[in-house]
């Protein structure tokens, strides 16, 4: 946990934007994997790991803003319970790291938020994301589980969203260090990718490089030669000479901040000229998101910016033809950047997705794109200083997209198909990295950036550490 302080403030800032009524934090409880003794690894929910700090199951925490009071409800062990865990910390020795001062049972919650609402007192919560907590919703609150996210409060989404965007300096050391930890995890990846060795054995000591560490994947670590699936998570694939291999993979610090990080390794150590053309692109789209990354210039026009280059790129190759003005424009370059620019980072590795992204990532000034690829740009609003955000464009060949596309002549003025059917059995390319964003720019987060240029990578393929 960090200070007793940090978590006062942090709910002082919230009780300030809301002014009146309750906040009700649920915390996660244990989820079973296949009977209830065997359950997953414990997450605790990052709304209350940012409000109240603590880091076990079956907490709830209340602030009143009316009576300026916060409560944490829990359940101190029984002795049945301390057999099987060992002894923990009481509801009350919690609270007192958490700030704060009244304690009861979950029982007790219960009570208090009937009573509440039987005085007709605001209750703010935020979207429900965990079914047991539309069934608690439900019984708390009167309103049917599958309706829970439309009763949550805009308010209080808004309020959170404000507070969690803008990173602590405490928090910036935990994604500093998560990033470093991700360094080490993708250096693993590149020594050991090399033909004749299966994805699985790669994904295995990436993921030990975690467990050292005494902490977890930020998300399911994505590795595969079929770079052009976003979120493959299968590693069944023999590696052969001349594939190329996506890791998508990151972790966290042990407060639960995330990395998140692409890069792409030739199998063979030497990427062909047609890979090298296209990795080329992607790497020129990625260092111009990071030049122009600053304060005050909008997401969605970074976007846009990287899209133009690589339409420009692929032009140049022929697979591409007309005004890259255009083609941008009317949305013939998702085709091959079928998503957005980037992410928010923070104690998710898509930060506050929970919350929904239209309140996080864009406001009045700034609305989601009706446009294919465009509308999956998760952020788009401008960025301010305390931002930290994915930079990760990419360049797909998708065959099944690229049917339905060519049957229907779609962006025929635009698009070469009989061009980029020779790019069908190509993959995908995305690099990636974690920018904060700075007072005058940004910044790449953790110490060393992971090798991407191409001599950087091929030098290290599938050599030995």
């Amino acid at each position: 946990m960090f200070s007793q302080e940090t978590y006062i403030q942090r709910r002082e800032r919230l009780c300030a934007s809301l002014k009146s009524g309750i906040i009700l934090i649920l915390g996660n409880s244990d989820s079973p994997v296949n009977y209830p003794a065997n359950v997953y690894k414990f997450r605790q929910d990052s709304n209350f790991l940012y409000f109240f700090g603590i880091d076990l199951p079956d907490y709830v925490g209340i602030i009143d803003i009316d009576n300026n009071q916060h409560y944490l409800f829990g359940n101190d062990l029984s002795l049945h319970d301390i057999i099987w865990t060992g002894a923990l910390p009481t509801v009350q020795q919690n609270a007192l790291k958490a700030g704060v001062t009244l304690t009861a049972s979950l029982v007790e919650m219960t009570e208090f938020i009937k009573a509440a609402k039987r005085k007709g007192r605001a209750i703010h919560f935020l979207p429900p994301y965990r079914a047991a907590d539309k069934l608690l919703l439900e019984k708390l609150l009167e309103i049917p589980a599958a309706q829970t996210k439309e009763h949550a409060s805009v308010p209080l989404i808004k309020a959170v969203a404000s507070l969690r965007l803008v990173k602590e300096p405490q928090e910036i050391a935990e994604l500093d260090w998560a990033c470093d930890l991700a360094y080490k995890m993708h250096l693993t990846a590149m020594h050991m990718t090399r033909p004749g060795i299966y994805e699985h054995e790669i994904v295995g000591a990436v993921e030990g490089v975690v467990v050292a560490h005494n902490t977890t994947t930020s998300f399911a670590t994505i590795l595969s030669k079929n770079g052009q699936i976003f979120h493959n998570i299968t590693h069944d694939n023999l590696l052969q000479t001349g594939d190329m291999v996506l890791m998508d993979a990151g972790c966290e610090s042990l407060r639960h901040y995330a990395s998140d990080f692409t890069r792409v390794i030739p199998v063979g150590g030497k990427f062909s000229q047609q890979q090298r053309e296209i990795y080329s692109i992607v790497l020129a789209a990625n260092n111009n998101t990071r030049k122009i990354s600053r304060p005050n210039i909008k997401q969605k026009d970074i976007h846009l910016e990287a899209a133009k280059i690589i339409a420009s790129g692929l032009k140049d190759l022929g697979l591409l033809r007309g005004a890259v003005e255009d083609i941008v424009l009317q949305g013939a370059h998702a085709l091959f950047f079928p998503h957005g620019i980037g992410h928010l980072i923070g104690l998710d590795a898509h930060d506050m997705e929970d919350l929904g992204e239209d309140y996080v990532g864009y406001d009045d000034e700034t609305k989601r794109s009706a446009q294919f690829g465009t509308a999956y740009l998760r952020i788009g609003k401008a960025l301010q200083p305390g931002y930290v955000v994915s930079d990760e464009p990419g360049i797909y060949f998708i065959p099944e997209l690229i049917d339905q596309w060519q049957a229907e002549n779609k962006f025929a003025e635009f698009i070469n198909y009989n061009k980029v059917n020779n790019y069908r059995n190509f993959g995908g390319i995305r690099l990636e990295d974690d920018l904060l964003i700075t007072e005058t720019g940004c910044r790449l987060l953790g110490q060393k950036r992971i090798p991407i240029t191409l001599d950087e990578v091929e030098a290290i393929a599938g050599s030995q550490k």
